[in-house]
């Protein structure tokens, strides 16, 4: 298996079969696990053995199958997977963290994300720094001997802004602060986050690996001493377990990520293409295309610019409102990685919270939208976003 190819991980690794030889991964729909003994009870509490189980909050055989194929697909030691994103990202951060503890973050991060660190970690006595992630001499700056941990997304949300992975790592990494990262507008398939300088790396399974709208999930990928030694036993007594239904269904997604995610990067580029210098746009944003400003950094970050595109509307809220109604193959949610192309406005939905005058900082404007690229036919979908465009 060590020297499968990425597509080949994701349909094949971690797979466990009863002793039915199923040929799609079995659901095992259980809170509790029968011992064979009072003694042997008493030694798997002790210590667990290879493919044992215990308890539903602390392990199942469906949930392994999809820590051990993520963690095989993205190249981490180990994973634990969690009930949604938001557990995952809460979870990696309050269980390496403590009182007195310093985190510096690019402050680009989504807006539940800034919630953890402001409202929850802030409240626990531990230092917060926000700086704008593009900037270099700011975390050679702010990254100091005292600073514990580093948070950012590669790919910021929604103004897909890029931080350099391995710059910032090499910073962190001098003064021996953790680095860990939100990887979702990245995705498994064009991660290299490890490799780059990554200790921690974190997913919403709900985006691209479901990315059919099914199922929330989330999954903390690391070292095994990490994974087994600090989140693990946080996890398993704060509760925010995957189901096992949920399991399978990532399992499912995982099968075909590779073929969905580059099939959407494709549509993604076209659009792009479509819309940089459109009259009715302030700035279309991408990654992928030569206008964005990291450009280079995001080639060679990932090789491709990934599923995501920001619009800035030149005539603000009215007119990105206009836009989005006038949408017919274009839906209109707070999603991403899915395989319905879905538009978003962030100012009044998903960093709604946000002072304004954080969302001037962030560059959110009244006329922002994020465009979340799905599957369908590339010309309907950019047919769709222009004569949208028109009506603006």
């Amino acid at each position: 298996m060590t020297d499968w190819k990425p597509r080949t991980r994701a349909v094949h690794a971690g797979t466990r079969r009863s002793q039915y030889g199923e040929v799609s991964e079995a659901i095992f729909l259980t809170q509790g696990f029968v011992y064979d003994s009072a003694e042997a009870a008493e030694g798997r509490f002790e210590a667990l053995g290879e493919d044992e189980f215990i308890y539903a909050r602390y392990g199942n055989p469906t949930v392994a199958m999809f820590e051990d194929r993520i963690a095989s697909l993205e190249g981490a030691e180990a994973a634990f997977a969690t009930a949604s994103g938001m557990a995952a990202v809460s979870g990696a951060l309050m269980s390496m963290l403590k009182a007195g503890d310093r985190v510096v973050a690019a402050r680009a991060l989504f807006g539940s994300c800034l919630y953890v660190l402001e409202e929850i970690l802030g409240r626990y006595g531990v230092e917060i720094v926000l700086l704008d992630g593009t900037d270099l001499s700011a975390w050679e700056r702010e990254i100091t001997p005292e600073t514990d941990v580093v948070f950012f997304e590669s790919v910021s949300n929604p103004t897909l802004e890029v931080v350099d992975i391995a710059a910032v790592a090499k910073l962190a990494h001098a003064q021996n602060a953790k680095v860990v990262i939100d990887n979702v507008f990245a995705s498994p398939v064009y991660s290299r986050a490890f490799e780059q300088g990554a200790d921690v790396v974190i997913y919403s399974a709900t985006k691209h690996i479901d990315g059919q709208g099914r199922a929330m999930g989330g999954v903390i990928l690391g070292s095994e001493e990490y994974i087994r030694k600090t989140v693990e036993p946080f996890l398993k007594h704060t509760g925010p377990a995957l189901s096992p239904f949920s399991a399978w269904i990532m399992l499912k997604g995982l099968e075909t990520i590779d073929l969905r995610v580059r099939a959407q990067t494709a549509t993604a580029e076209a659009l792009a293409e479509a819309l940089v210098g459109h009259p009715k746009l302030a700035r279309a944003v991408y990654p992928g295309h030569p206008s964005h400003a990291q450009h280079d950094l995001c080639m060679r970050q990932m090789g491709k610019g990934g599923t995501l595109l920001a619009l800035d509307l030149a005539g603000g809220k009215e007119a990105a409102f206009r836009f989005l109604n006038a949408l017919k193959v274009g839906v209109i949610s707070n999603n991403l990685g899915d395989a319905k192309s879905i538009l978003t406005h962030p100012a009044t939905t998903t960093h709604q919270r946000l002072p304004q005058d954080q969302k001037d900082l962030l560059g959110i404007t009244p006329g922002l939208v994020r465009v979340s690229v799905g599957l369908e036919d590339p010309a309907d979908l950019i047919a769709d976003v222009l004569q949208a465009l028109d009506q603006a």
